[in-house]
């Protein structure tokens, strides 16, 4: 045990710990977005459109955040950028809590959703930045273990605070999100490039980044991954509703993909060392969609289940190599940018996925949704395989690039 854990967890810089620490701990207090449709509806009194509306509005913030701290990251600094985002959402927290009106709960929840989500970039960049590249498909699997960690214990936590004060939703979150900024000040050191590359990233950086054809067709296979893959907040449970099963059952079925992260998720790292991302990717999107594909079929909470085992596998093997596959092909310049793009189209992903969801299997019915599902991930399987040989020439420039400003660096 003591050796798999020094394989899993050995060797990382120090200052990742404080990052990961950080993650935790502000995962653990992720209360109040989480409980926030719950808290528009029962305790202040809004209808459920009022309440998706808002939610809507924090994805709207979030978007704009995730770009908008992405350019932040490279051209002002990772540690800046988080630690004023960082002590930005925990007073709008606070805020929103105490907000009254629903145009207060509105103003308050897209300022949130905009530092919130602002903190991402920069909080990806510094770890692309401090984690070598040998050892960030490592990183990002214990962080998403964290994040995985995190949320379930929110989860506990949250449903006991709100049967006392839902203030305490809002109170918990802000200072967890303030705990998270301290040591931010305190432990964190800037990372960004060197002064050189910086001077470069004044120019069009985010234009630079998005006229890169070989990033624009990773970040449209992600987008299409995440419409999948976010089915399991939507149109899952509706399914399972109309086979007769309880909101209940739902929720014991879908904690399988919680426990299966939290047991499983950092033996990935050994598992896919040394394979090319590519194909560890195809793998990935085709377990997804046969999971997805499967609840066509599925009728009683046994084979459910197993359709949340598969579609989980696939993800606990694409989440640490999508992000080690952006980090490998961001320039050291442009790190915060491509992050921030990188979370766009997750939220992105996240508004059109109950949309488009609903508008399937309501037209169509649910064999054409998981059919299609199924389909779209097999599109991207072989999209995946598809552009590896040119995103490999790309990590490949990138990463000697890297090593030239390095020696330079060094020689001066």
């Amino acid at each position: 045990m003591r050796g798999w854990l020094r394989r899993a967890a050995g060797g990382l810089p120090r200052q990742f710990w404080f990052l990961w620490t950080g993650t935790l701990i502000n995962r653990v207090g992720g209360f109040a977005v989480l409980f926030l449709s719950i808290y528009l509806t029962a305790e202040r009194g809004f209808s459920q459109s009022m309440a998706g509306l808002i939610l809507g509005i924090y994805g709207v913030g979030g978007a704009i955040g995730a770009v908008g701290g992405g350019v932040l990251a490279d051209r002002w600094g990772r540690r800046p950028t988080m630690l004023t985002a960082q002590f930005g959402a925990a007073a709008l927290m606070l805020a929103l809590g105490l907000a009254q009106t629903y145009a207060q709960i509105a103003v308050a929840t897209f300022l949130l959703g905009l530092f919130a989500e602002a903190v991402r970039p920069a909080f990806s960049a510094m770890m692309v930045d401090i984690v070598p590249e040998h050892d960030r498909v490592r990183a990002f699997s214990l962080n998403y273990w964290a994040i995985n960690l995190g949320f379930a214990c929110a989860a506990i936590i949250a449903g006991f605070a709100a049967s006392i004060d839902y203030l305490l939703l809002f109170v918990g979150d802000a200072a967890t999100t303030l705990i998270t900024a301290i040591i931010t000040a305190i432990f964190l050191a800037e990372t960004r490039p060197a002064a050189r590359s910086s001077r470069r990233a004044a120019g069009p950086g985010l234009g630079a980044a998005l006229k890169d054809r070989v990033f624009g067709v990773y970040l449209l296979l992600t987008l299409i991954s995440v419409l999948v893959i976010l089915q399991h907040l939507s149109t899952l449970p509706i399914s399972m509703l109309a086979d007769g099963h309880s909101a209940a059952t739902y929720g014991a079925i879908i904690a399988v993909n919680g426990v299966l992260i939290l047991s499983g998720q950092l033996f990935v790292p050994k598992l896919i060392e040394g394979r090319d991302s590519a194909k560890v990717l195809a793998v990935a999107s085709v377990l997804v969609g046969s999971g997805f594909g499967l609840v066509a079929l599925a009728e009683t909470p046994l084979v459910y289940a197993l359709t949340v085992i598969i579609w989980t596998l696939g993800e606990m093997l694409q989440s640490p190599s999508n992000a080690a596959t952006v980090a490998a092909l961001s320039p050291p310049e442009l790190r915060g940018r491509y992050q921030g793009l990188s979370s766009l189209s997750w939220s992105a992903g996240s508004a059109l996925a109950p949309i488009i969801g609903g508008l399937v299997l309501q037209k169509a019915g649910d064999v054409v949704l998981w059919g299609g599902c199924f389909a779209l991930c097999v599109l991207v399987a072989v999209g995946h395989l598809m552009a590896g040989p040119a995103r490999a020439r790309r990590a490949a420039r990138v990463r000697a690039r890297e090593i030239e400003e390095a020696l330079a660096a060094a020689a001066v």
